[in-house]
């Protein structure tokens, strides 16, 4: 099996198949899986020019073939994961050498829910079906690959797990940023796929070698698994009708040296690698010692676009998310009032959590279905980790199964059937645990006891293979109203635990004071003793004003805050403000920005009794989406919430569009913009971001889909009178039908431009095939639009 070689021994994949099938004739349009059964001599060439550059790992040429794609009986899915793993073995044999066979598995080509379409068991039910016919057909691992999103990913990774027993490999495409498309960066990446149980992890496709060192360092600093990379063999360059890459099999083979050497165990070719890229990089490498996978230490809960490591001082865990002394909350949950919950997150974000703690657990209402709802609602509008605070097993499997990142969990107890219950959940679905210091004898009065239970709960978690890591012991802050020793053997046991068992910590602070009068004074001090006592996150209110002293403080004394920047930001010439989030009445821009959907649309029905539609449009809708479009350019949003933004102020929109209609003096004429994504081409993600965008933006979007031909889009073109048209691809063998298209729109509308966008794309090769303008993100796209259209 590769597992028993896997880290122990540097292991070579292929390289490119798309570049090379049109090279062989694949047109433009045509799906390269069809192949397997139509040309199977040139899938087999190919495979078998790879096994004998010395490949170990031979990929299956089914990148696209998933149920979305293949759903119809003219090429039947089974059909076409047979043939190809069949081309690797007759490829094998014929090479007369023994290599392992991987199913080859790239994205859906669609984003899922709430930012696209695609619901999450659908994306699941999708690569199950794929993964279930290799498996039969006998491959012998499933490399997931060219994943741009966490979530999708997921999706990938637990139909392998759950259906098939195959290794999982897994790599993705960042950018430059060291970003995937919808935000995560390489702590997020790493920690959800360990969470997950993968056997290795890494990067492909988007970089030639060189411009992977940075995303190989930082994967090396937080990995605990073997690393693959497999770059492009540089850009792309056009020169005449062909299409080749930049980067030789010499200096390609030449920096994948310096990458082995770097920590990388598992290499291989992406994009336009030949079998001679692959035979000069194994040549040059194959004797080459490995550096040693090591094991991480970091303890990290993640969302699908920010990371929280522990250590460095104390972090906030928002408590306001839950029922319990809350009337208003408890109210909300009843009357399934979403909209509140995003406000007590989006406020407890502002005011400084790191973590927001989700418990939505009420004897009278459905917990299950309001913890999902109430995951993936929050998920829309913040991006900061969340906490699955139940002790509804159902739910919570239920909000980790959905859950998008690596959460926190919160909690397992030493009670052996808590255990049993709780440990197989994060097993299987990853996150870090809250284990509580009490089992069937109750909660210990000492502090021995209490490390005791801790000692229990970490190493009946070692039987499941959860390490210390992802384990956060609360020692439990009894209220030193009744327990007068409460608070001297909670911050005993809290500093043994972290410095001698060597686990982080957690505490819910305001405990200690149940039953006290003006408790925030006792709350303050007790929470300044126990970060110093190792108290590595607190579950407080941020909006109390004496907890957020404390924390500021503590941090500033003890150098965490480094020159006290944080501190002297917050409180030199301070003044008070009060969010307006916490005082219920949120701006329509802040709304929008937000992308709180049901407030944008009940604070624009109640703006449109006094204000005019435009003035709101000018002074509110544009200003906040620019304030976002900016955030997102700068790398500090994230695509959900740009996307979520757009949906808020389309709903807004929607309330004035109504207030508009039959006003011809307000309704401004929109310009026409045709969107598709090329022939050949299902991936339509990247479309379907511009296309939100720039109707937010006044656009009248003509949106033709995806695998559209050059001649479709003409027509459009010519029949809406349409100046601007935006092409989308992500596949290297598509690229060739949007240089079609361009030559075609060129010589029958001269008038109209074309921006093109997509992973596969720079801006040379842009310039290459003729496009206008080159997209790096959808908001260069909708700023270009603006440019042209609307400035005039």
């Amino acid at each position: 099996m590769i597992l028993e070689q896997l880290g122990k021994k540097l292991l070579f994949f292929d390289g490119g198949m798309g570049t090379l099938l049109q090279e062989k004739g694949l047109k433009p349009g045509e799906l390269p899986e069809t192949w397997n059964l139509n040309h199977p001599e040139d899938i087999i060439g190919i495979h078998q020019a790879y096994i004998e550059a010395g490949s170990d790992i031979v990929l299956t040429n089914t990148f696209g073939a998933n149920a979305l794609k293949f759903k119809d009986d003219t090429y039947p899915l089974k059909k076409i994961v047979e043939a190809a793993v069949q081309n690797v073995k007759t490829a094998q044999e014929r090479a007369g050498k023994k290599v392992y066979t991987a199913l080859d598995v790239g994205p859906t080509g669609k984003l899922l829910k709430p930012m696209g379409d695609l619901d999450f068991e659908d994306a699941y039910n999708a690569f199950k079906e794929v993964m279930i016919y290799g498996e039969q057909a006998g491959v012998d691992l499933i490399h997931i690959e060219t994943m741009s999103d966490t979530y999708e990913i997921k999706a990938a990774v637990l139909a392998a797990k759950e259906n098939t027993k195959l290794p999982v490999f897994v790599t993705a495409i960042f950018d430059e940023r060291k970003k995937l498309l919808t935000g995560a960066d390489i702590p997020v990446f790493v920690s959800m796929l360990e969470g997950l149980r993968v056997d290795a992890l890494g990067i492909n496709c988007g970089l030639g070698p060189k411009q992977m060192f940075p995303m190989l360092e930082e994967l090396q600093k937080y990995s605990s698994l073997p690393i693959v990379v497999k770059p492009n063999a540089g850009l792309p360059k056009q020169r005449g009708n062909e299409t080749y890459y930049d980067v030789e099999p010499e200096e390609f083979a030449q920096t994948m040296e310096k990458i082995v050497d770097m920590g990388a165990t598992v290499i291989g070719g992406c994009c336009g690698t030949t079998p001679d890229h692959i035979r000069a990089m194994i040549t040059m490498c194959k004797d080459k010692q490995m550096k040693p996978v090591t094991k991480k230490t970091e303890t990290i809960v993640s969302s699908y676009g920010k990371s929280v490591i522990f250590g460095n001082g104390s972090k906030i865990i928002g408590e306001r998310i839950n029922p319990t002394g809350k009337k208003k909350f408890k109210q909300a949950l009843k009357d399934h009032d979403l909209d509140y919950i995003l406000k007590e997150g989006i406020m407890q974000e502002e005011k400084g959590a790191h973590i927001l703690d989700v418990n939505v657990g009420l004897p009278d209402i459905d917990e299950k279905q309001m913890m999902i709802e109430a995951i993936t609602s929050l998920q829309g509008v913040t991006s900061l980790p969340l906490q699955i605070d139940t002790v509804d097993i159902n739910a919570m499997e239920a909000a980790l199964r959905i859950y998008n990142g690596k959460p926190m969990v919160n909690s397992v107890s030493g009670k052996k059937e808590s255990m049993d219950a709780v440990f197989p959940l994060i097993q299987k679905y990853g996150g870090v645990v809250v284990g509580l210091t009490l089992d069937e004898n109750g909660i210990p009065a000492t502090a021995d006891g209490r490390v005791e239970i801790a000692k229990k709960i970490i190493a009946e978690a070692a039987k499941y293979g959860i390490d210390k890591k992802d384990i956060v012991i609360d020692v439990l802050a009894m209220t030193i109203s009744s327990e007068p020793q409460g608070a001297i053997i909670t911050l005993d046991a809290l500093h043994r635990v972290r410095h001698e068992l060597g686990v982080h910590t957690i505490l819910g602070v305001s405990n200690i004071s149940f039953g006290l009068p003006m408790r925030p004074i006792v709350n303050s001090h007790f929470y300044t003793m126990a970060m110093y006592n190792g108290l590595s996150c607190g579950i407080v209110n941020p909006a109390s004003e004496e907890m957020m002293k404390s924390f500021d403080a503590y941090h500033a004394l003890m150098n965490y805050d480094i020159n006290c920047e944080r501190y002297i930001g917050k409180y030199s010439g301070q003044t008070t403000t009060v969010s307006t989030t916490q005082t219920g009445s949120m701006t329509l821009q802040m709304a929008i920005e937000k992308g709180v959907k049901d407030e944008a649309r009940q604070i624009t029905l109640e703006q449109v009794k006094t204000e005019q539609p435009l003035d709101i449009i000018n002074t509110q809708l544009i200003p906040a989406l620019d304030h976002v479009g900016k955030g997102f350019e700068k790398g500090t949003v994230f695509l959900p919430q740009l996307l979520m933004s757009a949906e808020a102020a389309k709903t807004a929109f929607a309330v004035l569009k109504e207030q508009m209609s039959g006003n011809e003096d307000a309704e401004e004429k929109k310009e026409k913009v045709v969107l598709a994504t090329v022939k050949g081409d299902i991936h339509d993600i990247g479309k379907n971001i511009v296309k939100v965008l720039l109707e937010n933006y006044s656009f009248d979007v003509i949106d033709l889909g995806k695998d559209v031909p050059p001649e479709t889009i003409l027509e459009a073109v010519q029949e809406q009178d349409v100046k601007l048209v935006g092409l989308s691809a992500l596949m290297t063998t598509t690229v060739v039908s949007m240089e079609e298209t361009i030559k075609l729109l060129r010589k029958e509308a001269p008038d109209c431009k074309v921006m093109v966008g997509g992973a596969v794309l720079n801006q040379d090769y842009a310039d290459m095939i003729g496009a206008d303008f080159y997209g790096k993100d959808a908001m260069q796209s909708v700023y270009y639009a603006q440019k042209l259209l609307q400035d005039k």
